[in-house]
């Protein structure tokens, strides 16, 4: 063994502790765990090293047949786990091994919910699948040379899990990476060949890199019938195997296979929801294999955050998040592509979008389109449970992808008023077959929150009709609505927005009493109109309210209150906005301002009404005290 010539005691972050504990009694409920994410470590390790000696094909040292050995010694209770990929040079195996999950230790924990099976995304999401080797190990010894580098200039690094470790400077003629679990008295099960080799091929049979144990060697022997068998000489076997999953026919691979590749290459340890493996042959020939997954990641919402596929070329590895096959509103989806028109030199910077990178974003988005409308029609049960995944980020299509419009928006589910429930179930296809005679567009209402929009006064009209309205009361929706105008010929329609328009639906005995009940209180607008002066934009009677005595719209072509939030959130200059005050004239509250002489108190009669308007739309209001000031007045008046 080769000995240290420096050796240095560093500290791991402050959490590990805690972190190590958790994985090891929290958040894999299955102990074999360990050896597919070490074996998958050492796979891409390999994968690199062919990326890379591409340019430079010295870095195979006269050694270019990859390969993961594993390797068991029962008496010692160790297992070992080598590759001769790509290796690690001092600084990387501190900023990997000595800085538990690169993209942030407290993030991850600021994520844990206490609930196991949420807890238990996170894992792959934070590159802490090495840490699964305490899982069974008090302690792991990690030798690595980089590929390139002397032999002198390899690491071993050595943990018990316990709050530091110990980098040492020793001689490494191989390069690659060797790691070795010292078994904890408990987890000696481990210490057992054919025990490994079973879990290999259950979790790595899909891995292109050959996965090798060591066969012992046989001796003489005699036969049943006294013949002589000859003795086999011990040689390293190969156990999985050792194709690339996605090159092979589908009617080959089984359901238990797509999901434990889907484990592999996204460190998730759910199943997913529903896969896609397609072949492509013609102008542009490439391999797919794309999943939808059944668990939202934490950080979904972060679309800056790498998204992608893995990419192949001709099944050489190329890079895990290759954006430019997949656009930002399907980035929760997993697998990968393999190319045989890109050229084998790419790489993440010279990777450009060209004619070959477009044919293939468009053949694996309308791949998953059509996958996601397969379930939606197939099993209504299962897509739901990928809309309450997934629903908002679907919602970013759209805008994001003129072309596929229509075929996302049949993809989308609301509330609407035909139910009591607040779950999202009702397609734009189930709106349109319920739609009213003489009905010709498709109306909804944003608010703050769902129950905001259930509380709607602009629904008034509507549930006097029996008309069904859109529910929308996420953020992402008022952006939805201001690119999806229309769905199946029928036009997109705001009922908060001035203007509104019945048409067919208005009965000519609405009409009329709405005339009358505005010739009783004549003169009312331009009162109410001078009296608010330049806080409104217009004051209008309405058709719209049964039960309330006002509300407020924006302008046809105006920025409605949503949108407005929406740019204050985010931080953007909002401009001055004047929305129309409009008054339902069959109302008791108008009725009696119109026979209100006393200008004063007329005044603020009108701003009390403004400013109730406000607050239900809004949600507040700028000018809040003068309201109770107001409001307060009225009550003293009444009260004598």
């Amino acid at each position: 063994m080769a000995e240290a010539a420096h050796k240095e005691t560093h500290g791991f972050q402050t959490e590990v502790k805690q972190l190590l504990h958790l994985m090891i009694h929290s958040l894999y409920s299955n102990k074999e765990i360990f050896l597919r994410e070490l074996v998958s470590n050492a796979a891409d390790a390999a994968d690199k090293l062919r990326f890379r000696a591409l340019e430079d094909g010295s870095l195979y040292e006269n050694d270019g047949d990859l390969a993961v050995k594993i390797s068991v010694d029962k008496e010692a209770s160790t297992v070992t786990i080598a590759d001769n990929g790509i290796g690690m040079t001092r600084d990387e195996v501190i900023a990997n091994l000595g800085t538990i999950a690169k993209s942030g230790t407290k993030d991850f924990f600021s994520k844990l919910s206490g609930d196991n099976a949420k807890d238990s995304q996170l894992i792959g999401q934070f590159g802490v699948g090495f840490y699964s080797a305490f899982i069974v190990a008090d302690k792991v010894t990690v030798r690595t040379r980089a590929a390139g580098t002397d032999a002198a200039e390899a690491i071993e690094w050595v943990s018990e899990g316990e709050g530091e470790f110990t980098i040492a400077e020793i001689n490494k003629p191989t390069r690659g990476t060797e790691i070795v679990l010292h078994l904890r008295e408990d987890e000696k099960e481990f210490a057992d060949a054919w025990r490994l080799r079973s879990i290999i091929s259950k979790y790595s049979d899909h891995i292109s890199i050959p996965v090798q144990m060591w066969k012992d060697e046989v001796p003489e022997s005699e036969g049943p019938d006294g013949e002589k068998i000859e003795a086999q000489p011990g040689e390293w076997e190969v156990v999985n195997k050792a194709t690339a999953l996605w090159t092979r026919e589908k009617s080959d691979i089984s359901d238990e296979e797509y999901n434990e590749f889907y484990k592999h290459i996204s460190h998730d340890f759910t199943d997913p929801l529903a896969w896609a493996h397609n072949k492509v042959e013609g102008k542009t020939e490439y391999t797919s294999l794309l999943y939808i997954p059944s668990k939202a990641p934490f950080d979904m919402w972060n679309r800056d955050q790498n998204h992608g596929l893995k990419l192949y070329v001709q099944r050489v590895f190329i890079m895990d998040d290759a954006e430019q096959f997949m656009p930002t509103y399907l980035r929760f989806v997993k697998g990968l592509l393999d190319s045989n028109d890109l050229p084998l030199n790419v790489s993440r910077e010279i990777l450009q979008d060209n004619k070959i990178t477009q044919t293939l974003r468009q053949g694996c988005t309308k791949r998953v389109l059509q996958m996601l409308e397969k379930m939606a029609k197939n099993d209504a049960e299962k897509y739901q449970s990928f809309w309450n995944e997934f629903g908002n980020v679907l919602k970013e299509g759209p805008a994001e992808d003129f072309s596929n419009r229509e075929k996302i928006a049949g993809l989308l589910r609301f509330s609407s008023t035909h139910a009591d429930s607040d779950a999202q179930t009702v397609s734009l296809a189930d709106y349109i077959e319920r739609m009213k005679e003489g009905q010709d567009k498709i109306y909804y209402v944003t608010a703050d929150s769902l129950q905001a929009a259930k509380s709607s006064p602009h629904l008034e009209i509507f549930r006097k009709k029996g008309i069904e309205v859109l529910l929308m009361g996420e953020r992402i929706d008022e952006w939805l609505t201001s690119h999806l105008t229309e769905f199946s010929e029928k036009q997109f329609v705001s009922i908060a927005k001035a203007n509104l328009d019945l048409g067919d639906l208005e009965d000519e005995e609405s009409k009329k009493a709405k005339e009358e009940a505005e010739k009783e209180v004549e003169g009312l607008l331009e009162r109410a109109k001078t009296a608010l002066g330049d806080k409104v934009g217009e004051v209008k009677f309405t058709h719209r309210l049964t039960d309330s005595p006002a509300c407020i719209v924006a302008d046809d072509n105006g920025m409605t209150t949503q949108m407005m939030k929406l740019m204050q959130a985010a931080g953007q200059t909002v401009p001055d906005v004047k929305y129309h005050l409009e008054l339902n004239p069959e109302h008791a509250l108008v009725k009696m301002l119109a026979d209100t002489q006393d200008e004063a108190l007329f005044n603020e009669w009108v701003g009390v009404l403004f400013d109730q308007a406000a607050l239900s739309e809004q949600g507040s209001l700028k000018d809040p005290s003068t309201f109770v000031q107001n409001l307060n007045s009225l009550l003293m008046k009444l009260a004598k």
